[in-house]
């Protein structure tokens, strides 16, 4: 019935104007509650659709934002972090009526033209991959709207980012707290300012308490369980009686190799992660772990992106959320 169904036929059947059809398909004031309401009924009973593309023309906006995922990103549909992360954008999207555009970055020089055809979209959200981002570059010399996700390593970006220095410090102070003195750590991919970040916090913390750092107590992962499967067996070798892991799912790959070896958790080898994700209460056992707002971060970023292309990209904006320690049975 759509397709036989325009604005002045909805006019019609709603007894109004068809300029007050075109107020409400719009959503624009000065109409009243009650026909608005009439009016809305009928579209949604007709199955009317309005002709997106001359709003979009009107109003010069798309309602479309782009969602660009760095693809060397591990485990990108498969590790909960990103699922709960792109659901929490995809919902506030909807939430606004606005169209969401998945893009998997490849090669800069190949995505960026993509990215920037003039009226395709709104505004676009990077989710942050290696330091030197080639792509975050090309983006700050263009007018289009965008956020980051994560703390970029450029100037003059705005941004959303949870305090991971100060996460982790926390997993390592309370393990220190347990009396724990050799402190071993599953970092992530140091060429992210996630992985950075975290593994400063974990100097921090034994910098603050006179424990020397020990490179043979530091491993490296991509974030994957099967990394920290991988680094906690080469750490097993310097008898570590704790371990941070810079995320949930690294944790539970420490684990796996921690019982593997017929160690118990935590007398023997305490463990702490990072995220507060389904790995975290499906361990065994059960995980200690930096619980971060993920949820909250994704909606931020669509938010803050909304504000910029209505107002522009100066003011810079900046937001860091804060974490909580959530502690279980792994540290004891």
């Amino acid at each position: 019935m759509a397709a036989h169904v325009d604005l002045e036929k909805i006019a019609k059947m709603a007894s109004v104007s068809r300029s007050t059809v075109s107020r409400v398909v719009n959503d624009q004031a000065d109409v009243s509650p009650e026909v608005r309401q009439r009016v809305k009924k009928i579209i949604q009973e007709t199955g009317f659709q309005p002709n997106l593309a001359a709003r979009s023309l009107r109003n010069k906006q798309t309602d479309i934002i782009g969602l660009v995922i760095c693809n060397t990103m591990v485990g990108l549909f498969t590790d909960p972090y990103f699922a709960q992360l792109n659901l929490s954008i995809s919902q506030t999207c909807y939430k606004y009526n606005k169209t969401l555009a998945l893009y998997l970055e490849g090669e800069p020089d190949t995505i960026f033209p993509r990215l920037t055809r003039r009226g395709l979209m709104d505004g676009i959200l990077l989710q942050a991959g290696k330091m030197k981002d080639s792509l975050l570059k090309k983006m700050l010399k263009t007018d289009i709207p965008f956020v980051y996700l994560g703390r970029p390593t450029e100037s003059g970006v705005s941004y959303v980012d949870i305090d991971n220095v100060t996460g982790a410090h926390l997993a390592t102070s309370h393990l220190i707290s347990m009396k724990h003195k050799r402190i071993a750590a599953i970092c992530g991919d140091l060429d992210t300012t996630t992985g950075a970040d975290r593994h400063e916090g974990y100097t921090l913390a034994l910098r603050e308490e006179g424990i020397p750092y020990q490179e043979e107590l530091v491993g490296e992962g991509d974030f994957s369980e099967i990394s920290g499967y991988q680094a906690m067996l080469q750490l097993l070798n310097s008898k570590p009686n704790a371990v941070f892991a810079a995320n949930d799912m690294m944790a539970r790959g420490a684990i796996r190799a921690i019982q593997e070896a017929g160690l118990s958790i935590p007398h023997d080898v305490a463990v702490v992660g990072f995220d507060d994700l389904p790995p975290a209460v499906s361990a065994s056992p059960l995980l200690t772990t930096v619980r971060q707002p993920i949820n909250q971060m994704g909606a931020s970023a669509v938010e803050m992106l909304f504000d910029v292309i209505q107002h522009g990209s100066q003011p810079v904006r900046h937001t860091v959320l804060d974490v909580e320690l959530i502690i279980r049975e792994s540290s004891g």
